[in-house]
């Protein structure tokens, strides 16, 4: 039997070692793109202080115009509600019977005689009492 010559063949891996791991590169310089994205990073770290003072700078302004925003909400949310409901065939003139007949109630029971518009009267001046907590 005749022996060949054992060759090595190199893959560029490092030999196994029992050292612990660490870094694979020592630390260089920083990158350029690390230069560019520093400012962004330290931005983004301080954003969180930077609204909370805002926020309490500027509490009642944000809550009145977050109100009115709300209230223009909740109005187009109505109108488009009350268009949908007046494209139901014959609901929309039901309503409208029912409008009509509590407002011919209305002016029949409060306001025809003098004694019935004192009563309307007193009813308004007790609720308003009620709302405003004045007696």
């Amino acid at each position: 039997m005749e022996q060949q010559p054992e060759t090595q063949v190199e893959t560029g891996a490092a030999p196994f070692s029992n050292e612990a791991p660490g870094p694979m590169t020592t630390p260089q310089a920083e990158q350029p793109w690390q230069e560019a994205v520093k400012p962004i990073t330290d931005f983004l770290s301080e954003l969180p202080e930077i609204l909370g003072a805002f926020f309490a700078d500027y509490k009642q302004p944000l809550t009145t115009v977050g109100l009115i925003v709300a209230a223009l909400i909740t109005v187009k949310l109505t109108f488009a509600l009350i268009g949908a409901i007046n494209d139901i065939p014959l609901l929309a003139p039901s309503f409208e019977l029912i409008g009509i007949s509590y407002t011919a109630w209305f002016v029949y029971r409060y306001l025809l005689k003098a004694s019935n518009r004192e009563e309307l009267l007193a009813e308004f001046d007790s609720l308003k009492s009620q709302v405003l907590g004045k007696k």
